[in-house]
């Protein structure tokens, strides 16, 4: 057997200890990036600690909101309903399709409106939705939302019918009870 050559043990050397500090190297970026990981995923999921946290950037449902929130958040919801809703898809008002000028005295129709009108301003965005998220608010929001709020027995059931004959009534809210504090006996 042969004895290595000296100069031939010192590259090999070299070149393992270059290995080594490559693989000690990428194993130090890796555990500062887990690191990283494991502070963000911390800082989701909440530890009761309130103060360094965003609020969401979505409004809030509009029925949640009071005072100036509520009337600019409305304000806003209006110009919507004025310039885009009402002339676009409101053609023709009936017993069968109701309308009410002042639809914002009615809570049920707020919300309903309000809901399609955050759908519409997430599913017109093609950077957020792609190009078929038009379709989708047709089909899932405005359809379902317009026979909702324009039914015979919707939020606008006392108001117009006619355009010829304005009318405005606000439907009374039906009586509702409040559970007892105990046990409550089920028939069998």
């Amino acid at each position: 057997m042969t004895t290595p050559d000296v100069g031939v043990l010192a590259d090999d050397l070299a070149d393992l200890q270059a290995t080594v500090l490559g693989f000690a190297s990428q194993l130090e970026h890796n555990t500062k990036k887990l690191d990283a990981v494991a502070v963000a995923v911390t800082a989701g999921q909440g530890d009761g600690d309130e103060k360094g946290k965003e609020k969401p950037q979505t409004p809030p449902f509009i029925l949640l909101l009071s005072g100036d929130e509520y009337t600019r958040e409305l304000a806003a919801l209006g110009a919507w309903v004025r310039d885009l809703l009402v002339p676009t898809y409101f053609a023709e008002i009936s017993s069968s399709a109701t309308w009410c000028e002042t639809w914002w005295e009615h809570p049920a129709a707020v919300a309903r409106l309000h809901g399609a009108w955050l759908a519409w301003q997430e599913l017109t965005d093609p950077a957020v939705c792609g190009l078929t998220g038009p379709s989708v608010w047709h089909r899932d929001h405005l359809d379902p939302m317009i026979t909702q709020i324009r039914d015979g027995g919707g939020p606008f059931a006392g108001c117009m019918t006619s355009p010829d004959r304005p009318q405005h009534a606000v439907l009374p809210v039906p009586p509702v009870g409040s559970p007892p504090a105990g046990p409550v006996a089920v028939a069998p």
